[in-house]
This record gives C-alpha cells, structure tokens and sequence, in this order.
C-alpha cells in the first residue's frame, strides 16, 4: 500500500468515527485552510535554500550547511509526533532510508516541538534519522510554510488529546504546512513539495526520483 492509500485510509475511518456535528465543523475547518493564502509564499524548487542550526533530540546542534558538505539533504517539515498522518510520513520515510543513504544524501525532520518532545517522537516511532527542533517556527517560516491551526478546530484538538501549545510551548497554534524539500549540495532547492492538505504527503519515492536526478546530473 502506498504512503496516499494510508493516508487516504486513515482520515476516510477518523471522519467515520466522529459525530456528526464534529464532521461538520472538521469540514469547515478544511474548507477555511484550503481557501486561506498558507503557503503563498514557499521557498520552492531553483530558490536557495535558507540556512539554519536548530537543536536536536540528542542534545546537540545540526547545522543544514555542515550537513551539505556531505552530499544533499531531504528536508521533511512535520506537524509534529501526535499527528497519525506524520507518524505514517516518518514510517514510509524510515523504510526508504536505506537507498536514500545509497544516494549520498542525509534526512532530517524538522517540527515545532520542544526537544524533549521530539526526542520523544524519535524513541516512540525508532526513527533512524536526526529529528531537530524549530521552537516557534523560526525556520517554518524563513521557508514561508506557516500555518495557523484553524478556531474552530482547536477545540477538538484539544478534545483528541492533541495538546499543540503545550508540546510547542507556546500558544500561537501555529504549523508548519507539510513539506518535503531535497536540497543539493550547493544549497540550491532542487524538488520541492508543500501542501497544505495535510491529509496529503510527499511520495518516498519522488524524493528519491528526485535524489536519482542529482545523482546522475554529477556523473
């Protein structure tokens, strides 16, 4: 099964399963987000990528530049460890770390989390790559992928258990907007993916269709 069929499974058995006054404003809540201007203004392929040095859930530091010294980085932008369609993100990623590591180039996630939070994510999921912290959406929105977790919704957020403000430790509601970028080693955005569906998200295999065309562009 595809990472689109899960996903597609997933929110068709959650809307199921809520009454019908909560699908009701589910609904509106998404119909506001797809008519809002998020992500207008997204670093997309042929921009430069920003720069950054985020904590991360090892108690050190990662510094994207340091890391494309070794090749291009795969950049994967997440809601955070409570979202189930993140959590299947992370689980397809996982399983295409092996050829993404063939390729030469190095995953990292990057969510609004605070670090223990994150580390959290990282031992609850086994991640095998490095999860950093972007406490505020500083870098979120350096790349123009913030988003606003919709009135009406944050009530059932916080009914599902899902405790945004305190896992970001702060109390915007803010997101970052999915997105998957695959960086070169001369910083350059060479794919781009963002989509404020959050119900949607990248293929591992475009990242790696996209890895395969560096590859073979420095042959």
């Amino acid at each position: 099964m595809s990472l689109s069929d899960e996903t597609r499974q997933l929110t068709e058995n959650f809307i199921s399963s809520q009454s019908t006054d909560d699908q009701v404003t589910i609904q509106q809540a998404f119909e506001d987000i797809m008519n809002a201007d998020f992500g207008s203004k997204a670093l997309r392929e042929g921009d430069n990528a920003t720069d950054f040095r985020l904590p991360n859930a090892k108690g050190g530091e990662t510094q994207l530049s340091d890391l494309l010294k070794q090749g291009p980085v795969v950049i994967n932008f997440y809601r955070g460890g409570w979202c189930p369609y993140c959590n299947l993100e992370f689980k397809a990623l996982c399983d295409a770390m092996p050829k993404i590591q063939e390729l030469g180039a190095t995953l990292i996630g990057v969510s609004p989390e605070l670090p223990d939070n994150s580390m959290t994510t990282v031992e609850k999921l086994n991640l095998n790559f490095e999860v950093l912290s972007d406490v505020g959406n500083k870098i979120a929105r350096d790349y123009g992928i913030v988003m606003d977790v919709p009135e009406n919704m944050r009530p059932l957020y916080l009914k599902w258990g899902l405790d945004v403000p305190t896992v970001n430790g702060d109390d915007s509601w803010e997101l970052p907007i999915p997105a998957t970028y695959v960086i070169d080693s001369d910083g350059k955005i060479n794919f781009a993916y963002i989509n404020k569906n959050y119900t949607e998200r990248c293929e591992p295999d475009d990242v790696l269709a996209a890895l395969n065309k560096l590859t073979a562009a420095a042959l």
